[in-house]
């Protein structure tokens, strides 16, 4: 049996952004959203963390029993990118595919680590790599729809042989996440390391409308690049959503 999201306590078992404290200075809607997960143990991914983060613990059937987090494959369109009210047009449109893990620092403010981001515009990159440190990637990058039911995304880093492709089923839709879909989902910022110091990066949007999804073909060399077990991704995902989307604004970073 799995557990169902409380209505309040665990602060990363909540689907409600707690809202940020001053004006957003980005804003983008995040389209045709596919997580893939797996499970594994901490001593896998602790040691890819910065300095004053540790990774945040869930079991699969939603109770933390201290040794197991995330990986997660996410695939998705950036669409409308603005710093408000100031629109940047379709420079700011591109595909990314990135790999993060699970964080919570030592002030208890729970986000994700970014290990990589592949995106398939070369501006969108080197601008967000300068502004926030953020390891992105210019890759080959595209959407692709099979099927209605169907979303893929593939992804070739320029400069490597480095390559990923997932291709999800999407399914029904969740009336009532679970704790794990929420802890995955649900996360309310970013820790980045950058000149020798951590900043947590607030984020907001509205909740997830998470659909089941199931994966119909998966090969991917960026999980292993970023540090993690190779033969992850060989393995069947623990956890496939998907979502048609969000519109995200982030907070600067402290």
């Amino acid at each position: 049996m799995t557990a169902t999201v409380p209505a309040g306590g665990d602060p990363r078992l909540q689907a409600v952004a707690p809202g940020l404290t001053g004006r957003p200075w980005i804003e983008q809607a995040w389209r045709d959203v596919v997580f893939v997960h797996w499970r594994v143990d901490v001593s896998a991914v602790a040691p890819l963390l910065p300095a004053g983060t540790r990774p945040d613990t869930l079991g699969v059937d939603g109770v933390d029993d201290g040794a197991t987090t995330w990986v997660g494959l996410i695939g998705f369109r950036f669409t409308d990118t603005r710093f408000p009210p100031v629109s940047v047009g379709r420079v700011g449109d591109f595909i990314e595919v990135n790999v993060r893990v699970y964080t919570v620092d030592d002030r208890g403010q729970h986000g994700v680590v970014f290990l990589s981001l592949d995106a398939g515009k070369l501006a969108p990159a080197v601008g967000a790599r300068v502004a926030t440190g953020l390891p992105y990637k210019w890759a080959v990058a595209q959407q692709r729809r099979p099927a209605a039911d169907r979303v893929a995304y593939a992804v070739r880093r320029h400069g490597t042989h480095l390559r990923s492709l997932v291709d999800v089923r999407t399914g029904p839709p969740i009336a009532e996440p679970t704790a794990l879909e929420t802890f995955l989902t649900a996360r309310w910022g970013m820790h980045v390391h950058r000149l020798g110091r951590t900043r947590f990066w607030p984020n907001e949007h509205e909740s997830w409308r998470l659909h089941r999804a199931s994966v119909v073909s998966l090969r991917d060399d960026l999980v292993g690049a970023a540090g993690l077990p190779f033969a992850l991704t060989e393995l069947e995902p623990d956890s496939v959503l998907y979502s048609p989307g969000v519109v995200t604004r982030f907070g600067l970073g402290r």
